[in-house]
Protein backbone atom coordinates (compact mmCIF):
# COMPACT_ATOMS: atom_id res chain seq x y z
CA UNK A 1 0.00 0.00 0.00
CA UNK A 2 1.65 3.54 -0.95
CA UNK A 3 1.57 6.39 1.00
CA UNK A 4 -1.46 8.79 0.98
CA UNK A 5 1.09 11.61 -0.35
CA UNK A 6 2.48 9.65 -3.22
CA UNK A 7 -0.80 9.29 -4.33
CA UNK A 8 -1.70 12.63 -3.88
CA UNK A 9 1.27 13.53 -6.04
CA UNK A 10 0.16 11.35 -8.86
CA UNK A 11 -3.05 12.45 -9.46
CA UNK A 12 -1.75 15.94 -9.24
CA UNK A 13 -0.07 15.14 -12.03
CA UNK A 14 -2.08 13.54 -13.76
CA UNK A 15 -5.01 16.30 -13.15
CA UNK A 16 -2.07 18.29 -15.14
CA UNK A 17 -1.72 16.64 -17.77
CA UNK A 18 -5.32 16.26 -18.13
CA UNK A 19 -5.90 20.38 -17.91
CA UNK A 20 -3.19 20.59 -20.53
CA UNK A 21 -4.98 17.83 -23.02
CA UNK A 22 -8.37 20.38 -23.24
CA UNK A 23 -6.12 23.13 -25.25
CA UNK A 24 -5.22 20.35 -27.94
CA UNK A 25 -7.58 19.74 -30.83
CA UNK A 26 -10.14 17.52 -30.43
CA UNK A 27 -9.05 15.50 -33.06
CA UNK A 28 -5.48 14.54 -31.72
CA UNK A 29 -6.72 14.83 -28.28
CA UNK A 30 -6.38 11.47 -27.64
CA UNK A 31 -3.33 10.34 -29.06
CA UNK A 32 -1.60 13.30 -27.26
CA UNK A 33 -3.27 11.96 -24.13
CA UNK A 34 -1.59 8.62 -24.68
CA UNK A 35 1.90 9.79 -25.61
CA UNK A 36 2.43 12.27 -22.84
CA UNK A 37 0.45 9.37 -20.56
CA UNK A 38 3.43 7.41 -21.50
CA UNK A 39 5.84 9.73 -21.25
CA UNK A 40 4.86 10.52 -17.54
CA UNK A 41 5.88 7.44 -16.39
CA UNK A 42 8.92 6.72 -17.80
CA UNK A 43 9.77 10.13 -16.26
CA UNK A 44 8.54 8.71 -12.99
CA UNK A 45 10.48 5.71 -12.63
CA UNK A 46 13.45 7.70 -13.63
CA UNK A 47 12.79 10.74 -11.19
CA UNK A 48 10.39 9.18 -8.40
CA UNK A 49 10.73 5.42 -8.59
CA UNK A 50 7.71 3.97 -6.60
CA UNK A 51 8.99 4.00 -2.68
CA UNK A 52 11.68 6.62 -3.28
CA UNK A 53 9.51 10.22 -3.55
CA UNK A 54 12.17 13.02 -3.02
CA UNK A 55 11.39 17.03 -3.32
CA UNK A 56 13.84 17.23 -6.08
CA UNK A 57 12.33 14.05 -8.08
CA UNK A 58 8.75 15.59 -7.45
CA UNK A 59 9.38 18.95 -8.66
CA UNK A 60 11.33 17.11 -12.22
CA UNK A 61 8.30 15.69 -12.42
CA UNK A 62 6.01 18.52 -12.06
CA UNK A 63 8.40 20.76 -14.31
CA UNK A 64 7.76 18.15 -17.19
CA UNK A 65 3.70 18.52 -16.72
CA UNK A 66 3.73 21.99 -16.76
CA UNK A 67 5.78 21.86 -19.97
CA UNK A 68 3.08 19.68 -21.40
CA UNK A 69 0.90 23.05 -21.45
CA UNK A 70 3.64 24.43 -24.11
CA UNK A 71 3.01 21.65 -26.33
CA UNK A 72 -0.88 21.67 -25.94
CA UNK A 73 -0.68 25.57 -27.21
CA UNK A 74 2.39 24.78 -29.48
CA UNK A 75 -0.09 22.32 -31.49
CA UNK A 76 -3.13 24.15 -31.36
CA UNK A 77 -1.36 27.34 -32.85
CA UNK A 78 0.03 25.48 -35.56
CA UNK A 79 -3.43 23.56 -36.07
CA UNK A 80 -4.77 26.76 -36.77
CA UNK A 81 -2.56 28.00 -39.16
CA UNK A 82 -2.87 24.66 -41.03
CA UNK A 83 -6.53 24.72 -41.40
CA UNK A 84 -6.73 28.87 -41.73
CA UNK A 85 -8.11 29.00 -45.50
CA UNK A 86 -6.48 31.92 -46.90
CA UNK A 87 -2.48 31.50 -45.20
CA UNK A 88 -1.60 30.88 -48.83
CA UNK A 89 -3.54 33.90 -50.27
CA UNK A 90 -2.06 36.89 -47.82
CA UNK A 91 0.85 38.87 -49.88
CA UNK A 92 0.28 36.97 -52.46
CA UNK A 93 -0.63 38.84 -55.98
CA UNK A 94 -4.05 38.27 -56.18
CA UNK A 95 -4.85 39.57 -52.63
CA UNK A 96 -3.37 42.90 -53.92
CA UNK A 97 -5.24 42.82 -57.14
CA UNK A 98 -8.76 42.02 -55.35
CA UNK A 99 -8.10 44.78 -52.65
CA UNK A 100 -7.83 47.07 -55.16
CA UNK A 101 -10.82 45.58 -57.23
CA UNK A 102 -12.61 46.18 -54.00
CA UNK A 103 -11.49 49.88 -53.35
CA UNK A 104 -12.76 50.15 -57.29
CA UNK A 105 -15.90 48.88 -56.76
CA UNK A 106 -16.46 50.77 -53.60
CA UNK A 107 -15.31 54.02 -54.76
CA UNK A 108 -17.78 53.70 -58.19
CA UNK A 109 -20.90 52.73 -55.76
CA UNK A 110 -20.29 55.78 -53.96
CA UNK A 111 -20.23 58.00 -57.60
CA UNK A 112 -23.28 56.26 -58.53
CA UNK A 113 -25.02 57.01 -54.65
CA UNK A 114 -23.87 60.81 -54.48
CA UNK A 115 -26.41 62.78 -56.69
CA UNK A 116 -23.61 65.42 -57.10
CA UNK A 117 -21.18 62.93 -58.58
CA UNK A 118 -24.16 61.34 -60.60
CA UNK A 119 -25.85 64.63 -62.01
CA UNK A 120 -22.40 65.86 -62.95
CA UNK A 121 -21.26 62.70 -64.84
CA UNK A 122 -24.56 62.50 -66.54
CA UNK A 123 -24.75 66.80 -67.47
CA UNK A 124 -21.53 66.58 -69.02
CA UNK A 125 -21.96 64.07 -71.54
CA UNK A 126 -23.57 66.59 -73.49
CA UNK A 127 -20.79 69.64 -74.16
CA UNK A 128 -22.06 72.91 -75.97
CA UNK A 129 -21.58 73.18 -79.62
CA UNK A 130 -18.36 74.53 -80.89
CA UNK A 131 -18.35 78.20 -82.66
CA UNK A 132 -20.26 79.92 -80.23
CA UNK A 133 -19.86 83.79 -80.21
CA UNK A 134 -21.53 86.05 -77.56
CA UNK A 135 -21.88 89.51 -79.52
CA UNK A 136 -21.43 92.85 -77.61
CA UNK A 137 -21.22 96.80 -77.92
CA UNK A 138 -17.80 97.33 -78.73
CA UNK A 139 -17.39 100.35 -76.81
CA UNK A 140 -17.64 98.70 -73.36
CA UNK A 141 -14.99 97.34 -71.89
CA UNK A 142 -16.71 94.41 -69.98
CA UNK A 143 -17.90 90.67 -71.53
CA UNK A 144 -19.96 90.58 -68.38
CA UNK A 145 -22.31 93.92 -69.20
CA UNK A 146 -25.34 93.24 -70.33
CA UNK A 147 -25.58 95.59 -74.12
CA UNK A 148 -27.96 94.70 -77.02
CA UNK A 149 -31.58 95.21 -76.41
CA UNK A 150 -34.24 92.84 -77.71
CA UNK A 151 -35.43 95.11 -80.30
CA UNK A 152 -31.47 95.19 -81.87
CA UNK A 153 -31.54 90.93 -82.01
CA UNK A 154 -34.48 90.43 -83.49
CA UNK A 155 -33.46 93.21 -86.19
CA UNK A 156 -30.66 90.88 -86.64
CA UNK A 157 -31.91 87.78 -86.51
CA UNK A 158 -34.41 88.47 -89.02
CA UNK A 159 -31.56 89.67 -91.63
CA UNK A 160 -29.46 87.22 -94.13
CA UNK A 161 -26.97 86.67 -92.40
CA UNK A 162 -23.31 84.91 -94.13
CA UNK A 163 -21.11 84.59 -91.15
CA UNK A 164 -23.75 83.43 -88.84
CA UNK A 165 -26.91 80.90 -88.85
CA UNK A 166 -28.17 81.15 -85.54
CA UNK A 167 -28.68 83.83 -82.95
CA UNK A 168 -30.30 83.60 -79.53
CA UNK A 169 -31.17 86.12 -77.06
CA UNK A 170 -31.27 86.22 -73.25
CA UNK A 171 -31.43 88.79 -70.53
CA UNK A 172 -31.12 88.72 -66.58
CA UNK A 173 -33.24 89.86 -64.16
CA UNK A 174 -33.44 89.31 -60.26
CA UNK A 175 -36.32 88.10 -58.89
CA UNK A 176 -37.82 86.35 -55.65
CA UNK A 177 -38.39 82.98 -55.72
CA UNK A 178 -40.34 80.96 -53.39
CA UNK A 179 -40.82 76.69 -53.20
CA UNK A 180 -42.77 74.79 -50.28
CA UNK A 181 -39.50 72.15 -48.66
CA UNK A 182 -40.42 68.48 -47.79
CA UNK A 183 -37.44 67.97 -46.35
CA UNK A 184 -38.17 70.71 -44.22
CA UNK A 185 -41.45 70.85 -44.06
CA UNK A 186 -41.99 74.74 -44.73
CA UNK A 187 -41.90 77.41 -47.27
CA UNK A 188 -38.70 78.21 -48.66
CA UNK A 189 -38.22 81.65 -49.83
CA UNK A 190 -34.51 83.23 -51.92
CA UNK A 191 -33.83 85.59 -54.33
CA UNK A 192 -32.67 84.30 -57.77
CA UNK A 193 -31.34 85.57 -60.91
CA UNK A 194 -33.61 84.84 -63.83
CA UNK A 195 -32.54 84.48 -67.20
CA UNK A 196 -35.48 85.67 -69.58
CA UNK A 197 -34.53 83.55 -72.68
CA UNK A 198 -35.69 82.72 -75.97
CA UNK A 199 -36.73 79.40 -76.85
CA UNK A 200 -33.72 78.24 -79.23
CA UNK A 201 -31.55 79.23 -77.13
CA UNK A 202 -30.80 75.70 -75.23
CA UNK A 203 -30.94 73.62 -79.04
CA UNK A 204 -28.35 76.47 -80.37
CA UNK A 205 -26.35 75.82 -77.27
CA UNK A 206 -26.52 72.07 -78.52
CA UNK A 207 -27.54 70.78 -75.15
CA UNK A 208 -30.73 68.48 -74.85
CA UNK A 209 -33.54 70.98 -73.60
CA UNK A 210 -35.87 72.30 -75.95
CA UNK A 211 -38.98 74.92 -75.26
CA UNK A 212 -41.72 73.52 -74.72
CA UNK A 213 -45.19 74.04 -72.99
CA UNK A 214 -45.01 72.04 -70.00
CA UNK A 215 -48.18 69.76 -68.96
CA UNK A 216 -49.22 71.60 -65.70
CA UNK A 217 -52.54 71.89 -63.58
CA UNK A 218 -53.01 74.74 -65.81
CA UNK A 219 -52.54 75.16 -69.33
CA UNK A 220 -50.54 78.93 -68.74
CA UNK A 221 -48.22 77.68 -66.45
CA UNK A 222 -44.57 78.43 -68.19
CA UNK A 223 -41.38 76.08 -67.38
CA UNK A 224 -38.22 77.03 -65.98
CA UNK A 225 -34.92 75.20 -65.79
CA UNK A 226 -32.95 75.55 -63.01
CA UNK A 227 -29.29 76.20 -62.61
CA UNK A 228 -27.25 73.33 -61.60
CA UNK A 229 -26.18 74.91 -58.82
CA UNK A 230 -29.15 76.08 -57.41
CA UNK A 231 -30.28 72.92 -58.09
CA UNK A 232 -27.62 71.39 -55.97
CA UNK A 233 -27.62 74.20 -53.44
CA UNK A 234 -31.32 74.80 -53.22
CA UNK A 235 -33.29 71.50 -53.62
CA UNK A 236 -30.08 68.94 -53.08
CA UNK A 237 -29.62 67.07 -56.20
CA UNK A 238 -33.02 65.75 -55.81
CA UNK A 239 -33.13 63.80 -59.13
CA UNK A 240 -37.24 63.99 -58.82
CA UNK A 241 -37.28 67.77 -58.96
CA UNK A 242 -39.08 67.75 -62.62
CA UNK A 243 -42.91 68.91 -62.36
CA UNK A 244 -42.36 70.71 -59.10
CA UNK A 245 -43.96 74.04 -58.80
CA UNK A 246 -42.26 77.28 -57.75
CA UNK A 247 -43.19 80.51 -57.68
CA UNK A 248 -41.42 83.57 -59.37
CA UNK A 249 -41.92 87.06 -58.43
CA UNK A 250 -46.03 87.33 -59.47
CA UNK A 251 -46.63 84.05 -61.33
CA UNK A 252 -46.21 80.40 -60.74
CA UNK A 253 -43.65 78.24 -63.09
CA UNK A 254 -43.25 74.49 -63.54
CA UNK A 255 -39.57 72.77 -63.13
CA UNK A 256 -38.71 71.31 -66.88
CA UNK A 257 -35.73 70.35 -66.13
CA UNK A 258 -31.67 71.26 -64.72
CA UNK A 259 -29.17 72.79 -67.22
CA UNK A 260 -25.43 72.15 -66.33
CA UNK A 261 -23.60 75.19 -65.46
CA UNK A 262 -19.31 76.12 -65.71
CA UNK A 263 -19.41 74.70 -69.22
CA UNK A 264 -21.00 77.31 -71.40
CA UNK A 265 -18.67 80.62 -70.71
CA UNK A 266 -22.37 82.57 -70.86
CA UNK A 267 -21.87 85.84 -68.82
CA UNK A 268 -24.19 86.35 -65.84
CA UNK A 269 -24.60 84.05 -62.79
CA UNK A 270 -28.05 82.83 -63.43
CA UNK A 271 -30.03 80.39 -60.95
CA UNK A 272 -32.72 79.63 -63.28
CA UNK A 273 -33.83 80.04 -67.13
CA UNK A 274 -37.47 81.12 -68.56
CA UNK A 275 -38.09 79.57 -72.12
CA UNK A 276 -40.33 81.90 -73.52
CA UNK A 277 -41.11 83.59 -77.31
CA UNK A 278 -40.02 86.39 -78.65
CA UNK A 279 -43.53 87.93 -77.91
CA UNK A 280 -43.51 87.83 -74.20
CA UNK A 281 -39.98 89.56 -74.67
CA UNK A 282 -39.28 93.27 -73.49
CA UNK A 283 -38.07 95.20 -76.62
CA UNK A 284 -35.59 97.73 -74.82
CA UNK A 285 -34.61 95.71 -72.08
CA UNK A 286 -30.67 95.05 -72.53
CA UNK A 287 -29.12 91.66 -72.39
CA UNK A 288 -27.23 89.45 -74.11
CA UNK A 289 -26.79 87.49 -77.57
CA UNK A 290 -25.04 84.20 -78.59
CA UNK A 291 -24.47 83.63 -82.38
CA UNK A 292 -23.03 80.28 -83.95
CA UNK A 293 -20.80 80.20 -86.47
CA UNK A 294 -20.98 79.38 -90.28
CA UNK A 295 -17.82 77.44 -91.74
CA UNK A 296 -17.18 80.98 -93.03
CA UNK A 297 -17.68 82.65 -89.67
CA UNK A 298 -15.27 79.97 -87.96
CA UNK A 299 -12.43 81.44 -90.92
CA UNK A 300 -12.91 84.45 -90.66
CA UNK A 301 -12.74 84.07 -86.41
CA UNK A 302 -8.93 84.20 -86.40
CA UNK A 303 -8.86 84.58 -82.53
CA UNK A 304 -10.89 84.53 -79.49
CA UNK A 305 -12.14 87.80 -80.65
CA UNK A 306 -13.56 89.01 -83.82
CA UNK A 307 -14.84 92.80 -84.84
CA UNK A 308 -18.28 93.05 -86.09
CA UNK A 309 -19.91 96.03 -88.17
CA UNK A 310 -23.91 95.71 -87.99
CA UNK A 311 -26.54 97.83 -89.36
CA UNK A 312 -29.43 98.69 -86.63
CA UNK A 313 -32.92 99.35 -87.51
CA UNK A 314 -32.08 102.92 -88.45
CA UNK A 315 -29.71 101.83 -90.97
CA UNK A 316 -27.08 103.28 -88.64
CA UNK A 317 -23.57 101.21 -88.54
CA UNK A 318 -22.93 99.96 -84.92
CA UNK A 319 -19.58 98.72 -83.88
CA UNK A 320 -20.05 95.43 -81.81
CA UNK A 321 -17.27 92.55 -80.73
CA UNK A 322 -17.84 89.29 -81.32
CA UNK A 323 -15.75 86.46 -77.81
CA UNK A 324 -15.83 83.10 -78.37
CA UNK A 325 -17.32 80.96 -75.57
CA UNK A 326 -15.57 77.99 -76.68
CA UNK A 327 -12.91 78.06 -73.53
CA UNK A 328 -15.30 77.44 -69.91
CA UNK A 329 -14.65 75.45 -67.22
CA UNK A 330 -12.71 72.32 -67.87
CA UNK A 331 -14.31 69.16 -68.07
CA UNK A 332 -13.73 66.41 -65.14
CA UNK A 333 -12.22 64.01 -67.44
CA UNK A 334 -9.74 66.63 -69.30
CA UNK A 335 -8.92 67.65 -65.38
CA UNK A 336 -8.19 64.37 -64.14
CA UNK A 337 -6.25 63.77 -67.51
CA UNK A 338 -3.81 66.86 -66.71
CA UNK A 339 -3.20 65.62 -63.15
CA UNK A 340 -2.41 62.30 -64.03
CA UNK A 341 0.30 63.47 -66.36
CA UNK A 342 1.14 65.85 -63.90
CA UNK A 343 1.41 63.21 -61.44
CA UNK A 344 3.63 60.74 -63.68
CA UNK A 345 6.17 63.69 -64.64
CA UNK A 346 6.81 64.28 -60.48
CA UNK A 347 6.90 60.66 -60.07
CA UNK A 348 10.86 60.24 -59.71
CA UNK A 349 11.35 63.23 -57.51
CA UNK A 350 9.55 61.49 -54.29
CA UNK A 351 10.53 57.57 -54.84
CA UNK A 352 12.61 55.41 -57.30
CA UNK A 353 11.40 54.20 -60.11
CA UNK A 354 13.66 51.17 -60.35
CA UNK A 355 12.55 48.04 -59.76
CA UNK A 356 16.13 46.60 -58.16
CA UNK A 357 19.39 45.01 -59.82
CA UNK A 358 20.33 41.21 -59.82
CA UNK A 359 23.49 39.81 -58.13
CA UNK A 360 26.66 39.21 -61.21
CA UNK A 361 26.46 35.54 -59.89
CA UNK A 362 22.67 34.75 -60.43
CA UNK A 363 20.66 33.89 -63.24
CA UNK A 364 18.85 36.70 -64.89
CA UNK A 365 14.71 35.85 -64.65
CA UNK A 366 13.35 34.50 -67.35
CA UNK A 367 11.22 36.21 -70.01
CA UNK A 368 8.12 34.27 -68.66
CA UNK A 369 8.69 35.42 -65.02
CA UNK A 370 9.80 39.18 -66.64
CA UNK A 371 6.15 39.88 -67.87
CA UNK A 372 4.33 38.18 -65.32
CA UNK A 373 6.12 40.81 -62.88
CA UNK A 374 5.40 43.75 -65.15
CA UNK A 375 1.76 41.83 -65.89
CA UNK A 376 1.51 42.67 -62.25
CA UNK A 377 2.82 46.07 -62.39
CA UNK A 378 0.21 46.95 -65.06
CA UNK A 379 -2.50 45.60 -63.43
CA UNK A 380 -2.15 47.85 -60.18
CA UNK A 381 -1.39 50.99 -61.84
CA UNK A 382 -4.99 50.21 -64.42
CA UNK A 383 -6.77 49.56 -61.34
CA UNK A 384 -5.50 52.54 -59.22
CA UNK A 385 -6.18 55.06 -62.17
CA UNK A 386 -9.91 54.81 -62.45
CA UNK A 387 -10.06 54.52 -58.38
CA UNK A 388 -8.32 57.99 -58.22
CA UNK A 389 -10.78 59.08 -60.82
CA UNK A 390 -14.37 58.10 -58.70
CA UNK A 391 -12.51 59.40 -55.46
CA UNK A 392 -11.40 62.46 -56.82
CA UNK A 393 -15.07 62.66 -58.32
CA UNK A 394 -16.80 62.11 -54.86
CA UNK A 395 -14.50 64.50 -53.45
CA UNK A 396 -14.97 67.28 -55.58
CA UNK A 397 -18.87 67.08 -56.27
CA UNK A 398 -20.28 64.83 -53.48
CA UNK A 399 -20.45 68.22 -51.73
CA UNK A 400 -23.72 70.14 -53.56
CA UNK A 401 -23.06 73.26 -52.10
CA UNK A 402 -19.44 73.51 -54.36
CA UNK A 403 -19.57 75.79 -57.52
CA UNK A 404 -18.30 74.39 -60.58
CA UNK A 405 -14.70 76.72 -60.46
CA UNK A 406 -14.34 75.04 -56.62
CA UNK A 407 -14.95 72.00 -57.42
CA UNK A 408 -12.30 71.78 -60.26
CA UNK A 409 -9.41 72.96 -57.64
CA UNK A 410 -10.36 70.41 -55.62
CA UNK A 411 -10.53 67.54 -58.38
CA UNK A 412 -7.58 68.66 -59.61
CA UNK A 413 -5.47 68.37 -56.41
CA UNK A 414 -7.01 64.97 -54.85
CA UNK A 415 -6.29 63.42 -58.07
CA UNK A 416 -2.81 64.65 -59.04
CA UNK A 417 -2.17 63.80 -54.94
CA UNK A 418 -3.77 59.99 -55.11
CA UNK A 419 -2.08 59.76 -58.11
CA UNK A 420 1.51 60.84 -57.09
CA UNK A 421 1.50 58.61 -53.74
CA UNK A 422 -0.36 55.89 -55.35
CA UNK A 423 2.12 55.23 -57.99
CA UNK A 424 4.57 55.80 -55.51
CA UNK A 425 2.91 52.40 -53.37
CA UNK A 426 2.35 50.54 -56.52
CA UNK A 427 6.45 51.05 -57.28
CA UNK A 428 7.28 50.22 -53.50
CA UNK A 429 4.84 47.17 -53.52
CA UNK A 430 6.51 45.65 -56.84
CA UNK A 431 10.14 46.19 -55.30
CA UNK A 432 9.10 44.04 -52.16
CA UNK A 433 7.76 41.39 -54.68
CA UNK A 434 10.19 38.36 -55.56
CA UNK A 435 10.38 38.12 -58.94
CA UNK A 436 9.97 34.74 -59.63
CA UNK A 437 6.72 33.78 -57.21
CA UNK A 438 5.64 37.65 -57.04
CA UNK A 439 4.86 37.24 -53.28
CA UNK A 440 6.03 39.87 -50.78
CA UNK A 441 9.18 39.23 -49.21
CA UNK A 442 9.22 38.98 -45.28
CA UNK A 443 11.25 38.53 -42.33
CA UNK A 444 13.07 42.08 -42.17
CA UNK A 445 16.58 40.95 -40.52
CA UNK A 446 19.91 43.75 -40.01
CA UNK A 447 23.22 42.61 -41.22
CA UNK A 448 26.43 44.58 -40.99
CA UNK A 449 27.13 47.52 -39.08
CA UNK A 450 26.80 50.81 -40.16
CA UNK A 451 30.23 51.96 -39.63
CA UNK A 452 31.74 49.64 -42.17
CA UNK A 453 29.59 50.80 -44.70
CA UNK A 454 32.35 51.67 -47.03
CA UNK A 455 34.23 48.36 -46.39
CA UNK A 456 31.34 46.02 -45.93
CA UNK A 457 27.40 45.54 -46.82
CA UNK A 458 24.85 46.55 -44.33
CA UNK A 459 21.21 47.08 -44.38
CA UNK A 460 18.24 45.10 -44.52
CA UNK A 461 17.82 41.56 -45.43
CA UNK A 462 14.72 39.73 -46.83
CA UNK A 463 13.39 36.70 -47.67
CA UNK A 464 11.45 35.46 -50.13
CA UNK A 465 8.70 32.63 -47.87
CA UNK A 466 8.65 30.23 -51.09
CA UNK A 467 12.67 30.23 -50.40
CA UNK A 468 13.23 31.51 -54.17
CA UNK A 469 15.44 35.19 -53.11
CA UNK A 470 17.03 37.47 -50.83
CA UNK A 471 16.29 41.07 -51.00
CA UNK A 472 19.17 43.06 -49.91
CA UNK A 473 18.17 46.82 -49.42
CA UNK A 474 21.15 48.83 -48.39
CA UNK A 475 21.24 51.05 -45.18
CA UNK A 476 23.31 53.62 -46.84
CA UNK A 477 23.30 54.21 -50.35
CA UNK A 478 26.63 53.86 -52.08
CA UNK A 479 28.51 54.18 -55.24
CA UNK A 480 29.12 50.12 -55.24
CA UNK A 481 25.55 49.52 -53.96
CA UNK A 482 23.15 52.17 -54.42
CA UNK A 483 19.63 50.18 -54.93
CA UNK A 484 18.26 46.92 -53.99
CA UNK A 485 19.79 43.86 -55.10
CA UNK A 486 17.93 40.52 -55.50
CA UNK A 487 19.74 37.10 -55.02
CA UNK A 488 18.62 34.09 -56.13
CA UNK A 489 18.90 30.88 -53.62
CA UNK A 490 19.72 27.77 -55.65
CA UNK A 491 18.03 24.18 -54.40
CA UNK A 492 19.72 23.28 -51.07
CA UNK A 493 17.49 25.89 -49.36
CA UNK A 494 14.28 23.94 -50.19
CA UNK A 495 14.62 21.72 -47.20
CA UNK A 496 13.97 24.77 -44.86
CA UNK A 497 10.62 25.33 -46.44
CA UNK A 498 7.23 23.31 -46.10
CA UNK A 499 4.28 24.24 -47.70
CA UNK A 500 2.83 28.12 -47.60
CA UNK A 501 1.04 28.44 -43.97
CA UNK A 502 2.56 26.49 -42.00
CA UNK A 503 4.22 27.05 -38.54
CA UNK A 504 7.31 25.36 -39.03
CA UNK A 505 8.75 27.56 -42.15
CA UNK A 506 7.88 30.53 -39.97
CA UNK A 507 9.94 29.53 -37.02
CA UNK A 508 13.15 28.29 -39.33
CA UNK A 509 12.78 31.33 -40.82
CA UNK A 510 12.56 33.63 -37.97
CA UNK A 511 15.41 31.79 -36.87
CA UNK A 512 18.07 32.33 -39.50
CA UNK A 513 16.90 35.99 -39.66
CA UNK A 514 17.80 36.46 -36.13
CA UNK A 515 21.08 34.59 -36.84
Amino acid sequence: MKPPTEWTVRLFHLGLLRGASLLVPAQQRSEWWREWHAELWHVRQACAPAGNVSRGGMREVTAFCLGAFQDALCLKRQCRERVRPLAAFQGSPAQCVLFLAAVLAASYSIALLLPGVRSERSLLQHPVSPGLVLIRDADVNSDSAATISFRHYRAWARQRQQYFDGFAFYRVSPEFAGWYSAAAGSQQNSAWAVAHASGNLFALLGLPVQFRQPEGERGDMPGAILSEGVWKREFGANPHIAGSVVRLGERKVRIAGVAPDGSWGLPGRVDAWMLEPDSAMVLDHAGYVVAHLTALGEAEMWGQRVAITVFNANRTEDDLLGVSLDEGVPQPWSVYLFAVLLAFLALPAITSVSLGEYSVCSQRPTLWRRLRRWSLLSTKIGLLLPIVYFVSLDLAFGCTTFDPARAVYIQLVSSFSMCLFGLGWALRDQRQRCPVCLRRVAHPAQVGQASRTFLAWNGTELMCMGGHTLLHVPGLPTSWFSTQRWLYLDTSWEFLFSAPGSGVKTELVSGLSAH
